[in-house]
This record gives structure tokens, sequence and C-alpha cells, in this order.
């Protein structure tokens, strides 16, 4: 977080927050809600100022309650998460996963995937998603394990195919580790549960409110 930043909350520890003018959207692009209604679901307006987005993703940070939040001076901007806390992009040629600020994930100990086919990741900067268009690229050379192989007709070739044979138990992904050395090995899977929110199972807020 800037200096300039830290600062402030100095001088004036009292501000209130705002909540509702900022979102982020599963491709990592923040979103301004002039109307303040983010909270309510608008859709919003991007921001392409450069300078103005370099200060939100420098001063990005999470409260103890796991909401997530932008500090704009003195004053915190809660913001509505449209997937996770941070939105991943594999970039093959640094062998890492980039965030939508700008940081490296350097750790990565466990997956997560929901029925759409959305892969989370929890990392040392807190649980993410990596971008859908990134997904075959981080999946290249992996291979599934699990226990329950040995109990099913055929063994899962894909992700796809464990879920659709209803795995409950943690699997586990191996051969990550050879291109992405942030990914333990072998390296957890998890279901996440279709009937509970995906922000109560990864422990953050996806839509923080005022009390």
């Amino acid at each position: 977080m800037d200096n300039s930043v830290l600062e402030s909350i100095k001088r004036w520890p009292n501000v209130p927050a705002v909540f509702g003018w900022l979102s982020l959207t599963a491709r990592g692009q923040w979103r301004l809600h002039p109307d303040g209604k983010a909270h309510e679901g608008s859709s919003g307006e991007s921001i392409s100022n450069p300078q103005i987005l370099t200060f939100i993703n420098r001063n990005y940070a999470s409260d103890e309650l796991g909401r997530w939040y932008f500090q704009n001076g003195p004053q915190r901007v809660y913001v509505r998460l449209d997937a996770a806390p941070w939105i991943l992009f594999a970039d093959d040629a640094q062998r890492q996963f980039n965030t939508h600020t700008g940081s490296v994930a350097a750790n990565v100990d466990c997956v997560w995937l929901d029925e759409q086919g959305q892969i989370y990741l929890q990392t040392e900067l807190g649980p993410g998603m990596i971008v859908d268009r990134d997904l075959p690229r981080f999946l290249a050379g992996a291979k599934i394990e699990t226990a329950q192989l040995a109990e099913t007709a055929h063994a899962a070739q894909t992700l796809e195919d464990w879920w659709a044979q209803g795995f409950s138990t943690t699997t586990l992904l191996t051969g990550l580790d050879q291109h992405w050395p942030a990914c333990t090995n072998p390296l957890p899977v998890q279901r996440l549960d279709a009937a509970t929110p995906i922000d109560t199972q990864l422990k953050f807020v996806a839509n923080p409110q005022p009390a």
C-alpha cells in the first residue's frame, strides 16, 4: 500500500467506508459504479485511466472479515467481486500466475472446481480464479489421481470426467509443478458444493454490504 495512503489513514482514521462504487469482473477488470449500486448488481463503467488503475491495484487489500477493498486515501471503498478476490492469468513465458493487479501468486496449495468447470486456486495472496481462456494451458500435462478410482468402472481422464463420476473425496493433480513451479505436487483438488455460495466456501465476501 502506498506510503501516502498509510499516512492519510493516520491523519484521518475515522473516515466512513463506502460500498457499491467499485466491482471486479471475472476477467479482472475494475468497474466504476457512479450510481453507487454495485451491490445491487449494476454493470458499472470501465475505467480507462492508467494512473487510476495502477493506483487501485497498488492499494487493494482485505479486512479481517474477508471483505476486499480499495484504500482511496483515508477511505475504504469496498469491492463487489464477481468471481474471486484475485483473477489469475497463466504466464507461459515466465511459468507463473499473474494477478489482475500485476502481482505474482508464488504458492498454490489447493484447487477447487465448480460445476461450470471454473478453477479456483488457493494462493498465499488468497483465493483466486484462473481466467477462463487460460484453463487449457493451466491443465496441460496434468494427471489425475484419486483413491476412489479402483471403485469405478473406468478411470477419470479429465476433471470433467471426474466431476461427472461424482467423486466427493479429495483428488490429486500431479505434473503441474513441471511447468508451474508455484504448484505443490501433488496438488489437491476439491469439488465446490453447488448449493453453497462460492465465497462462503472460499472464505471471502463477494458482495460487501453496509451495516
